[in-house]
């Protein structure tokens, strides 16, 4: 008869706090795989607190909305004959997405926040630890790996260095778009509204507003490439590597396949 015992198991890599991450290892002992094969542990640690998992789930469909409506702001529709009130839809447009950016400056804001109140993996996207030899080696080897030019993946609790570079280069490309958008937006609020005075500097860059306007439509279809990406990277690793990755975001637990040492 197949019987389950789990323990704790506490990591090296310790919380800044002092505590430490904890591993659930539940072991399936005399379990048989559908290939014959004696079943391994499965290695449990939780990574993603609830209000990261929320603020990622949040960021996705306000970019969602934000991509589609600055897509049409940028390539409006034809302009359609009789009263306004009745055609109203660039206002709709445009309603959506300055309302979808004002959540995701405050969703921006909270994440920041977290980093210092939150786990060490809530802090991880933003600082890229560039002094180490050990991180770089370490996206090397993940860029072997997406090349598929090495067979094994390495095991990562949070973030491996190759997908830490990325969400570190995506969090800078949202504080751009933010920035750049609320300045966009002070030009009909006005010179006196707190907009202006915020993020008016942008126009001392880039005196010319349609430069403005480039860079932020430039910055929209890299986050579509970056979102683009990213999925494909989540489901790639969820099915090729030895961890967990979409579900990881959902429950917050990283779950590895195998209990064999790197």
């Amino acid at each position: 008869m197949t019987q389950v015992s789990d323990l704790n198991v506490t990591l090296r890599n310790g919380e800044a706090n002092g505590s430490a991450p904890v591993m659930r290892v539940s072991t399936l002992q005399g379990a048989i795989d559908s290939r014959g094969e004696r079943a391994s542990r499965r290695q449990t640690v939780y990574v993603y607190q609830a209000p990261v998992r929320l603020w990622h789930w949040i960021t996705a469909l306000l970019l969602v909305v934000l991509c589609v409506s600055g897509y049409f702001i940028g390539s409006p529709p034809p302009t359609l004959s009789g009263e306004a009130s009745d055609h109203f839809l660039m206002g709709y447009i445009r309603f959506a997405h300055f309302s979808a950016g004002y959540v995701l400056a405050v969703g921006f804001v909270f994440r920041l926040y977290w980093a210092f109140v939150g786990n060490r993996y809530s802090r991880q996207v933003w600082v890229l630890p560039v002094w180490s030899r050990l991180w770089w080696w370490g996206l090397l080897n993940e860029l072997k790996w997406y090349l598929f030019l090495v067979r094994d993946p390495k095991k990562y609790v949070g973030h491996n260095p190759l997908g830490h570079a990325a969400m570190f280069t995506y969090m800078i490309v949202l504080a751009f778009m933010i920035t750049t958008g609320f300045a966009l937006y002070s030009q009909g609020t006005g010179a006196d509204s707190w907009q202006a005075k915020a993020f008016g500097w942008v126009f001392d860059i880039w005196p010319n507003s349609q430069d403005v306007h480039t860079w932020h439509h430039l910055g929209m279809w890299s986050i579509v490439i970056f979102f683009l990406v990213h999925v494909y990277a989540a489901v790639r690793e969820d099915i090729l590597s030895r961890q967990s990755m979409i579900s990881s975001i959902v429950s917050g637990e990283r779950v590895f396949r195998d209990d064999f040492r790197d």
